[in-house]
């Protein structure tokens, strides 16, 4: 079965942004119950904080070309840190933030070092780092009741996926 399609996304277009939007709360929203903690930056940020944010974008596109996930980043110098990859929830477990990381990892960030942090609590978004060759760091707590897991990936590491495939996870 063929993957979704990966594009990049203009958020200068209001359908775009209002989707990227709804599918970062809606993800955002799942991601709070998991790590029991509801103070997510961006799930109290508003569109037009939202698309102020100097990110690049991509998305995954299914079949009928609806959005399904995205994933944003920043350049900071010769790396990449990841800001958000978020899953439309009722596209969870069927391989959409596997495919567009693995895609972004080969494609955009290729031969580049790439860092990202999540609760720690998310089983589901460290258990997809760790499958794609991402090395866990020092976990910290930027406020109280919160951990986050840090995680980073060499440059010119290959994406693996401990074997198991895209359509398992995120």
């Amino acid at each position: 079965m063929p993957g979704p399609e990966i594009r990049p996304l203009d958020l200068t277009d209001d359908a775009t942004a209002a989707g990227v939007h709804r599918i970062g709360r809606a993800a955002y929203a799942v991601e709070a119950e998991l790590i029991r903690f509801d103070g997510i930056p961006a799930l109290g940020e508003s569109l037009a904080e939202m698309r102020a944010r100097p990110l690049n974008w991509l998305g995954a596109f299914s079949g009928d070309g609806s959005l399904d996930g995205f994933l944003a980043w920043e350049e900071e110098g010769e790396g990449i840190c990841i800001d958000r990859l978020c899953v439309d929830p009722g596209r969870f477990r069927r391989g959409v933030g596997s495919f567009l990381l693995r895609h972004a990892l080969t494609e955009a960030f290729a031969g580049r070092t790439v860092v990202v942090t999540t609760g720690a609590a998310n089983a589901p978004a460290v258990t997809l780092y760790e499958r794609l060759g991402f090395s866990r760091g020092p976990d910290f707590s930027p406020v109280p009741g919160l951990t986050m897991a840090s995680f980073a990936r060499a440059a010119g590491d290959a994406p693996w996926d401990g074997g198991r495939g895209s359509s398992d996870l995120a």
